[in-house]
């Protein structure tokens, strides 16, 4: 059901603005839209309006004084400089957001201020008035809404990787898992603290079904009955502390927002994070992750990481290998048997992905790891994950190219191995929604690519049902491909598919320029059958 909006009441009042040089850096506060100076796509620097997120102090890195001579961090030379302000530029891609110094903040120019919200009592509650015997149908959303509420009031004692109240209900049931902050954080009650966290997911799974679609206010200060702990609580505090905390959590909207990563060094690489990932406080706003390229575990300082290599003897990903050809192997791992891998996999392409729905356990997945193979290991290139049941036949539930292997072909690659999964195992599969902007435009190209392939190689007759039995593409698949390529047409009171001359020029075109292919001879893999008993998660 979708969520009740409200209707529009006219049209709303521009934003308070305040004019340029009548307002300091200080004034400046989250939410407020103001010019602010970036590299132009000359090399020239422009002013362009941007979006403030997130205020902080220049941090530190703790790390600092472990380096080599002990270099310590100079000071800021201008006082504006002390902050640091995370923008989204305007009309730009959310990768491209980023901390800047507030010395680049054009205080000349005028101050956009955010709308004011609507006070709680102007808020409306939409709810049905139950009688008492559905009174304790409401008993499970309440006890749910306090239990977090505690858990939240003794932050002090609750671990760091707890998620809180604002995980969403369906990310339970979400496409793609979310990896544990690492096993330094680990607890001997680990298993128990997991169980808890699956029960009270599988309550909140519940809520709406048995309030029969009810929705209520918990912002609102008037309440029939309010527990004594939400009065020490607010939500701001509850954004905070999962942001800063490291929590495996994730509020797509707020908490996300705010990317706590600059940049990761993976092997020979350095690339940039491009959005939130809940990696550990400790590692958060540091000029460098260091990451393994190997076992994927991280570290705050190189010298941390060329301690962990002397004794790490991981030299590819913990798994089977299932394919090999030329230098590109695949391998197959268990997200409950290769737990610890799984999850730095999956807090690692996070950094990434910006539609990947984070929770705290990895074992209903399979991960497949494509690497590309030299004289000193197997290294990382991409990766994509897969239910072990889907009920709705998906065969990706999440899918990566690392940025630094990006436009080689991998993404491709990587798909075409999918559906030579699919293929093995009998069955039509299909990426699981909402893909992201780079995931989305691969597909499109592989299954165009895959279609017209299939169709100039083909003389006899051809029909929709044919193409997705041989290419293991869904029929919604093939539809969507073929009438955005415009092949279907009418002639003779009936509909048949003609490819335009444009579309056969590309293809010839596309063809010639890709180089790598999976050779379903090299192979060696069985669909695996999983028990009942193993299907279990969480217990």
């Amino acid at each position: 059901m979708a969520p009740h909006t409200p209707k529009d009441e006219g049209p709303q009042p521009p934003p308070p603005i305040t004019p340029g040089g009548t307002y300091s850096i200080q004034t400046v506060s989250v939410g407020c839209k103001l010019y602010i100076r970036r590299p132009g796509p000359d090399g020239k620097e422009e002013e362009r309006l941007a979006e403030i997120l997130s205020i902080r102090d220049k941090p530190t890195n703790p790390y600092a004084s472990r380096q080599q001579g002990g270099i310590k961090q100079e000071e800021p030379q201008k006082p504006e400089d002390r902050l640091e302000f995370f923008v989204h530029w305007d009309q730009f891609n959310k990768r491209l957001d980023e901390w800047v110094a507030g010395s680049r903040l054009v205080l000349s120019r005028d101050l956009e201020w955010p709308r004011p919200k609507a006070t709680p009592a102007t808020k409306k509650v939409v709810s049905k008035k139950t009688p008492a015997k559905n009174q304790r149908q409401q008993s499970l959303l309440k006890r749910a809404a306090t239990a977090n509420a505690l858990a939240v009031g003794k932050a002090a004692k609750a671990e760091p990787g707890t998620p809180g109240p604002s995980t969403p209900a369906s990310a339970r049931a979400s496409a793609s898992p979310a990896p544990s902050i690492g096993k330094k954080r680990k607890t001997l009650h680990e298993e128990e603290d997991e169980e808890e966290e699956d029960l009270d997911a599988d309550a909140e799974g519940e809520m709406d079904v048995d309030a029969e679609g009810e929705v209520l206010d918990l912002d609102a200060t008037e309440s029939p009955q309010p527990p004594p702990p939400l009065s020490a609580f607010s939500k701001e505090q509850e954004i905070e502390k999962l942001r800063t905390s490291g929590s495996m959590t994730q509020s797509i909207s707020e908490i996300a927002r705010v990317k706590n990563l600059n940049r990761l060094q993976i092997g020979k690489h350095e690339v940039d994070a491009w959005y939130f990932s809940p990696y550990p406080k400790e590692y958060a706003h540091l000029p460098v992750l260091y990451i393994c390229e190997f076992c994927l575990s991280y570290f705050g300082s190189q010298f941390m990481l060329s301690r962990h290599r002397k004794r790490c003897n991981l030299l590819h990903p913990p798994g089977n290998e299932i394919y090999r050809h030329e230098d590109i192997s695949f391998f197959e791992l268990d997200g409950k048997r290769q737990l610890t891998y799984c999850r730095n996999l999956s807090l690692l392409s996070k950094c990434f992905l910006d539609h990947k729905t984070l929770y705290y356990d990895v074992t209903p997945f399979l991960y497949y790891v494509m690497c590309q193979r030299d004289s000193s290991g197997c290294h990382m290139v991409g990766y994509f994950s897969k239910e072990k049941e889907s009920a709705d036949n998906y065969n990706v539930a999440c899918i990566l190219t690392l940025p630094q292997h990006q436009r080689h072909g991998y993404g491709k690659l990587l798909i075409e191995f999918s559906y030579e999964l699919s293929k093995r195992e009998g069955k039509l599969g299909s990426p699981e929604k909402p893909l992201s902007d780079l995931g989305l435009l691969g597909y499109r190209a592989y299954w165009a690519e895959t279609i017209i392939d299939l169709l100039m190689n083909t003389t006899e007759d051809i029909s929709i049902d044919d193409i997705a039995q041989k290419t293991s593409i869904t029929h919604a698949d093939v539809m969507n491909t073929c009438t955005t390529l415009q092949l279907f047409k009418h002639y003779k009171g009936q509909h048949v598919i003609s490819i335009p001359e444009a579309v056969q020029e590309r293809y010839k075109k596309a063809k010639e320029k890709r180089k790598r292919r999976i050779h379903p001879d090299c192979l060696i893999w069985k669909p695996p059958v999983f028990s009942r008993d193993q299907l279990r998660f969480g217990w």
